[in-house]
């Protein structure tokens, strides 16, 4: 591990982010989660796709 990190968490840890920024953030996790959820479940629509099925003439 690199030593800058251990200094970033002594920091982190001794001045927290807001409470905000943390909702934030476990709002787009959950966010993702639930889009990748829904993908799962339904999949993902053709109209989606850059590359779609070529059509045939």
């Amino acid at each position: 591990m690199n030593p800058i990190w251990l200094i970033r968490m002594s920091r982190l840890a001794r001045h927290p982010p807001p409470l905000w920024k943390v909702k934030l953030v476990l709002g787009v996790i959950v966010l993702c989660l639930v889009l990748f959820g829904i993908e799962q479940i339904w999949g993902w629509p053709d109209w989606l796709s850059v590359n779609g099925k070529a059509k045939l003439r």
